[in-house]
């Protein structure tokens, strides 16, 4: 993962990286970040973009959870904050509670991104991450799923407005 930690040798798990030069360094300096803090659980960052795989296993301990609505009644506004079943976040592509990631027109960008942002560290189970924390329980960043696209659907200026906000309102 040279994005993280480049060393400059070319080489990402044993296989030649078609790059015409690795300079040392160039990464986003992941690692000494890392001995400060892997992920604070207290913060949560909203991902804008398709749905989030919130079973995926390197992503499934770091997904925020709206708890009044998972363990709330279906189709009520359980925390009355006007939309209802929210649990991982919202899709405001349909304006319901339920985030897709398997259409067959979905990319699995929005899970891709997230992993980028708070895979599980330390599982030995697919990628680091860079606040997904240090292999202890509850250490990484939580997802909260703000999906304004679905495969080639989008949704509109106002419903991605509705997003931010119900994001900021919602943290």
């Amino acid at each position: 993962q040279w994005g993280l930690e480049n060393l400059g040798d070319l080489k990402d798990g044993g296989y030649v990286r078609n790059l015409p030069e690795a300079v040392a360094g160039a990464d986003v300096n992941v690692v000494p970040a890392w001995k400060l803090c892997a992920g604070d659980p207290s913060i949560v960052v909203a991902v804008f973009d398709e749905g989030v795989m919130n079973t995926h296993e390197d992503l499934k301990n770091n997904i925020w959870v709206n708890k009044a609505e998972l363990n709330g009644t279906a189709n009520v506004d359980d925390d009355g904050n006007g939309y209802k079943d929210d649990v991982y976040g919202f899709n405001f592509t349909t304006m319901k509670g339920t985030i897709t990631w398997n259409k067959s027109t979905d990319t699995g960008h929005g899970s891709h991104v997230a992993g980028i942002i708070a895979a599980e560290n330390n599982n030995g189970i697919g990628v680091s991450s860079i606040a997904g924390g240090d292999g202890t329980k509850d250490s990484g960043v939580k997802i909260m799923v703000c999906q304004i696209f679905a495969g080639n659907v989008s949704t509109g200026l106002l419903n991605v407005v509705r997003a931010m906000k119900y994001a900021a309102d919602n943290e």
